[in-house]
């Protein structure tokens, strides 16, 4: 459910920087999803986090509220949709590597193997997408995003275990919203609101999309996902999302996709499904499922 959410997000945050400023797409939406978060705090009545969870709340939003929404956007605005898609594929290998750095889980070597054909298949992706072997300034800033976005990934997946994955996200859009509204509020009234009034249904609805979903709802299905199967092993079921992202890039941008893009999608599919089935030392349960707090446990 977390990946088919946040597969729109590329696609929709192209048509909404089509029209709209990138800095305000990329930092507004976090706004837009921390009055949700707040909402939703206020209502179920939530105390604050323990003390020391302040500082792992902040590495989280740095990768997933900061760094992979401003960077993707500010990228989209000179990368086609699927091309940017596939180089995002590569953050499910980078979210292994964080797993081990930052949640002290172990994947075994049949882990990695499936991970590195995963990532074969993407890079096959890419070449089919016709990307070129010399990143330019788009292609750097997507994986800018990535680094950053693994390492909010990992560390929230890691987080979800003690706190739940809803308090995770709510926790960090409500404690980064007072330092991004500055920033959102210069990008408006650096051009005198003019982006905003002339942007059209198409751009602000790509907006509310990332806005509610990709910020906000798509991590309590992704966090309690990574909670409960373990970081490095669930994040490969992101492998898909390229495939799923091309899917609405050709349906909403009327971008093509080729029998070798098929392949590659099957390639792809198959090393999620290895994946699947490897063990992951120091994950949640050693493999096996263990239930995350619901909203009323916290």
């Amino acid at each position: 459910m977390g990946v088919l959410a946040f597969s729109f997000t590329v696609p929709l945050t192209r048509v909404a920087v089509a029209e709209l400023d990138p800095a305000f797409v990329g930092l507004g939406r976090a706004l837009v999803a921390a009055a949700l978060a707040a909402a939703l705090l206020l209502v179920t009545r939530r105390g604050l986090p323990e003390r020391r969870h302040w500082g792992r709340l902040v590495v989280v939003g740095s990768g997933v509220i900061v760094g992979f929404p401003l960077f993707t956007s500010l990228a989209l605005r000179e990368l086609p949709s699927a091309e940017g898609a596939v180089i995002v594929g590569l953050l499910p290998a980078a979210t292994a590597v964080m797993a081990v750095l930052r949640a002290g889980e172990r994947p075994s070597r049949a882990f990695w193997g499936a991970c590195a054909f995963g990532l074969f298949a993407v890079l096959l992706f890419a070449a089919s997408q016709g990307a070129g072997l010399v990143p330019d300034r788009g292609h750097l800033l997507v994986l800018l995003a990535v680094v950053l976005c693994s390492l909010g990934y990992a560390e929230g997946g890691a987080l979800a275990q003690e706190m739940g994955g809803w308090r995770v996200i709510s926790w960090s859009l409500v404690i980064f919203a007072p330092f991004l509204a500055p920033f959102v509020a210069w990008s408006v009234l650096g051009t005198g609101g003019v982006g905003l009034a002339g942007a059209g249904a198409a751009a602000w609805a790509g907006f509310a999309y990332v806005s509610v979903v990709s910020m906000f709802l798509g991590f309590f299905a992704w966090y309690r996902g990574l909670a409960e199967g373990g970081v490095a092993r669930i994040g490969q079921v992101q492998l898909s999302q390229p495939v799923l992202t091309l899917l609405w890039s050709a349906l909403l941008l009327g971008e093509r996709i080729g029998p070798l893009t098929i392949l590659c999608a099957l390639l792809v599919l198959g090393s999620v499904a290895v994946g699947q089935r490897t063990r992951v030392a120091g994950d949640a349960g050693g493999g096996k499922a263990v239930p995350a707090k619901t909203p009323r446990e916290g």
